[in-house]
């Protein structure tokens, strides 16, 4: 497979803005914090979560809990893959049953990490409510599974891949689309 850069769709300061829309967002749903947490999945959902934390924080004055999700053996291709997954655990510092918990991911597209989120965070506790927040929804569900909070809607093929690039795991952040060229 060979992929070249198609689009970008979001540029650092596309980024930025998207985050505080959607942490203003989160706010208001809730009619407050209290009670709420926010929990990203690894790898690029825990620190979009540290970083919608960090903003509601900002114009809220209030910490919120941050927790990270580790979905590994929750996937339902685990049986598919040949290779032994790699499990990195996850981190939740504080008690998830009868709070809103935002579940917070980079890329929307099947469903089934979501999915798998899901699973692992009801093995943890019983929320009172699980809201889905993520930075970009492509669409080509494959399970019924909606977001309450999207940064950008972008209509794809399933040829392309959307690539979320943050800071803290790689050169800058921006969001963009790649092609299969070698099709």
């Amino acid at each position: 497979m060979a992929l070249v850069e198609k689009t970008v769709l979001m540029d650092e300061q596309g980024v930025r803005r998207a985050l505080t829309r959607i942490a203003h967002e989160i706010v208001e749903k809730n009619k407050g914090t209290e009670d709420l947490v926010l929990v990203g999945i690894k790898t690029r959902g825990i620190h979009l979560a540290k970083r919608l934390a960090e903003r509601i924080a900002q114009f809220e004055g209030v910490q919120l809990p941050v927790g990270s999700l580790d979905i590994t053996l929750y996937r339902d291709d685990l049986k598919l893959r040949t290779e032994q997954p790699v499990v990195h655990g996850s981190e939740i510092d504080c008690e998830i049953s009868n709070r809103n918990v935002v579940l917070v991911d980079d890329v929307l597209f099947t469903g089934r990490t979501v999915r798998a989120a899901l699973d692992a965070l009801i093995d943890i506790g019983r929320p009172c409510q699980i809201q889905l927040a993520v930075l970009v929804d492509r669409g080509h569900r494959e399970l019924p599974i909606r977001p309450d909070f999207v940064g950008k809607n972008v209509p794809t093929s399933r040829d392309e891949v959307v690539a979320v690039q943050l800071m803290e795991t790689d050169v800058n952040d921006s969001v963009i689309i790649l092609e299969d060229v070698s099709i």
